[in-house]
């Protein structure tokens, strides 16, 4: 990453406060500065010292770095292609923070790896979808009617590490970026659990094409086919519901079973009933009358209970969720002393306190010569 110029500092100095919803007044006054010299500041007629911006970035939110490099160039080329100064949205800034911490993880951590898959051509038609679908099924060395668990930490066996972080209920659905090895993926916490598991699983198709960067809105509301975001919601939806699980218990049901069987393999396979009813219909098993029906289907309390369903919250951001082995890198840094506590918590955004990280040994008395 290389350092910004004076102009470019000032230009996200004013992206940020416009992301945090303040004025110059608002930000000048939590700063101590008068709001004349932040305007100028903003515009580029005043350089910003260092202490200023130690200030604007506490104030603001941001690490410091933040203001002074250049963040991955797949997301320099998507900025490049919006209005020149748009405001970023809430999940551009976001991700590029994961980002960040991700390729500062992966540069101090020998053991931390993520692979690259080589690139694959993204699905022109259905059909192309659905045998993506199956080939990453396989990779994942899951059985043909297999429900996709612990998508996240399924996601990392690709190389691609999901985030999720709760981004408001008007912010994208899901976010994935390429890194120099491997990938992320940011997901909005402040979906439900299936709606964030079909979020993954269109990020992994983003992925497995190599996409250098893609923000997604409303996965699965695509209604053109031949659209490529279409396909690759096809190829999720495959990726979740495998033909060979649904067909044989959708075909054997007895009459007065329709619901219990929607609300079961809904439930198995971890989706909501939204994307069942339209995985129902392209695989000609239901009509549009009877997707409307299952679309309508709530799973209540009386379900879990009589049909003994297993409830999971996968993604479920309390406050953030974090992939495991991003975790484990972060307490590995901890435990060498290649990181200080603080650092460490940032790494792991806030989501743990000091106290929750392990205790270190304390060093022999002697081990001071190797720091003299």
């Amino acid at each position: 990453m290389r350092d910004l110029d004076g102009h470019t500092i000032s230009v996200r100095i004013a992206e940020a406060r416009g992301r945090r919803g303040l004025t110059q007044a608002d930000l000048a006054s939590e700063i101590s500065l008068d709001r004349s010299a932040l305007a100028k500041i903003e515009i580029g007629a005043r350089r910003v010292t260092a202490i200023e911006l130690a200030q604007i970035a506490d104030a603001l939110g941001e690490r410091i770095e933040w203001f002074l490099t250049e963040p991955t160039p797949a997301i320099v080329s998507h900025r490049n292609l919006r209005k020149p100064g748009a405001v970023e949205s809430v999940i551009d800034a976001q991700i590029e923070r994961v980002a960040r911490h991700v390729e500062f993880v992966a540069e101090h951590d020998q053991a931390f790896t993520l692979r690259s898959p080589a690139p694959r051509e993204c699905p022109d038609g259905v059909r192309a979808a659905e045998n993506m679908a199956a080939h990453t099924r396989a990779e994942l060395n899951l059985a043909q009617d297999a429900p996709l668990l612990d998508i996240s930490r399924r996601a990392s066996d690709l190389g691609l590490l999901t985030f999720a972080f709760r981004l408001g209920p008007d912010a994208a659905d899901a976010a994935s970026i390429l890194l120099t090895t491997g990938g992320v993926a940011l997901v909005n916490g402040d979906l439900k659990v299936g709606r964030r598991r079909l979020a993954v699983a269109h990020e992994i198709g983003h992925f497995l094409c190599a996409d250098e960067y893609t923000v997604d809105w409303r996965v699965a509301e695509q209604s053109d086919p031949e659209a490529s975001e279409a396909r690759l919601d096809r190829f999720a939806r495959a990726l979740l519901l495998p033909e060979a699980g649904l067909r044989r218990p959708w075909n054997s049901m007895e009459d007065g079973e329709f619901r219990e069987t929607a609300v079961r393999l809904a439930s198995t396979y971890r989706v909501d009933m939204s994307t069942l009813a339209r995985r129902l219909v392209e695989l000609g098993l239901a009509n549009n009358g009877r997707a409307d029906a299952v679309r309508k289907m709530r799973t209540t309390r009386a379900d879990i209970v009589e049909f003994d369903l297993i409830v999971t919250d996968e993604l479920a951001p309390a406050p953030v969720h974090l992939p495991h082995r991003y975790e484990t890198s972060v307490l590995r840094l901890y435990r060498d002393e290649t990181i200080s506590g603080p650092r460490a918590i940032d790494l792991l955004f806030d989501s743990w306190a000091e106290d929750d990280l392990p205790e270190l040994p304390e060093l022999p008395r002697e081990s001071i010569w190797s720091f003299v």
